[in-house]
């Protein structure tokens, strides 16, 4: 579902933000994605879902995309994330969906963001040949805006590694450049929902500073979401 203005999107590249010293850098935001949020209506939460796990035949790269189910968290049932490469054009005719698909729809968002190269974000979130290894895999994923004049200090949060103890296998950082209200993008993978409870024990927030307090030094509004892939 797309807008029905005509706009060429170029992609906003960004260099990574500073990382702490000896740490891998995130992946530079090279290419760009295509994110839709969706809310079913009454009902028609299976036949949504059927229809976004349909690849798209008028996407430039139909099986370039991951499509992930709520389980707890923000009120959409879906988000569907596809990649398009360095550019994307939009034509004034729109690609509408068909009409079976437009009646599940209780609300949707579309939003244009830049983040890695295709083959970064499948090693991080455990797509291709891997897929079906991480089939049970769970997804956290989490929406920010940042506070006015924090913009980079915010970046540089998401962009840290993770902490000892944290058990995510793979994250992704995704930057907004038309669309939706939000300012950035996470998704981090966790092999199962073992892995997911490990880590957040080992991690919990104690005494008055780390993460969990600089990140509302920052961001004036971000949700989390669990989530299961339901494609590829």
């Amino acid at each position: 579902m797309k807008s029905f203005h005509t706009l060429l999107l170029a992609l906003l590249v960004l260099p990574s933000a500073a990382v702490a010293q000896g740490a891998p850098a995130m992946p530079a935001r090279t290419d760009l994605y295509y994110v839709h949020f969706a809310k079913a209506t009454l009902g028609k939460a299976a036949q949504m879902g059927d229809f976004l796990k349909t690849p798209n035949p008028n996407s430039p790269m139909p099986e370039h995309r991951i499509v992930l189910r709520h389980e707890s968290g923000d009120s959409w049932d879906y988000v569907s994330i596809s990649h398009l490469g360095a550019k994307a054009t939009i034509e004034p005719k729109g690609t509408p969906a068909p009409q079976a698909a437009r009646d599940t729809y209780e609300w949707h968002t579309d939003t244009y963001v830049n983040g890695p190269s295709w083959p970064e974000f499948v090693k991080a979130l455990g797509l291709g040949e891997s897929a079906g290894k991480t089939a049970g895999a769970v997804y956290l994923v989490s929406i920010y805006r940042y506070a006015p004049g924090h913009r980079e200090q915010l970046e540089k949060e998401l962009s840290t590694p993770p902490a000892p103890g944290d058990t995510a296998a793979g994250q992704v950082l995704m930057q907004h450049v038309d669309g939706a209200a939000w300012s950035f993008l996470g998704i981090v993978r966790y092999n199962s929902w073992e892995d997911y409870a490990k880590g957040q024990k080992a991690t919990m927030p104690s005494g008055s500073s780390g993460p969990w307090f600089s990140l509302r030094d920052h961001a004036s509004f971000h949700t989390d979401t669990l989530t299961d892939r339901i494609a590829p």
